[in-house]
């Protein structure tokens, strides 16, 4: 799977950042961490969500879904706000019915932090950016390595 460039927040240079890596995506140019949002399905939600040596914030979503629609910018924002540090991963509940399932998400967006892809938060529905930083904080310090 290959990825769009994604630009460094920090030197503006366009860097490759795969969906799944032993490590965490840097700069190649300023070697500043680099937001990290991939997409799963139900084949590659392993490697690309489960293997991750950060945290994990799941979107369970859809196309269809408006609240999908209004939370995945804040989502974003969120990843590159914290770069390093916590990994997004998109998951479109239509095409990856197994991964819904298995987390059983009654509503979408479905919300999770996964650590070494144990769930150790869970939201239903779409919050503002402020809201999501504090969950996503605060299920980070609640459960530190």
């Amino acid at each position: 799977m290959t990825s769009e460039p994604t630009r460094c927040g920090h030197c503006g240079q366009a860097n490759r950042v795969p969906a799944a890596a032993a490590g965490t995506p840097r700069c190649g140019k300023c070697h500043q961490p680099l937001p990290w949002i991939a997409d799963a399905g139900d084949s590659t939600f392993g490697a690309i969500a489960e293997a991750a040596k950060i945290p994990v914030i799941v979107d369970l979503w859809a196309p269809w879904c408006g609240p999908c629609r209004m939370v995945s910018p804040a989502l974003e924002q969120l990843a590159r706000d914290l770069a390093g540090q916590v990994k997004l991963v998109k998951v479109n509940v239509d095409v990856s019915p197994q991964i819904s399932q298995r987390f059983e998400a009654q509503a979408i967006p479905t919300l999770l932090v996964l650590r070494r892809g144990r769930v150790i938060a869970r939201q239903t529905g779409a919050a503002p950016l402020p809201a999501l930083r504090a969950w996503v904080e605060n299920a980070l310090a609640t459960d530190a390595p």
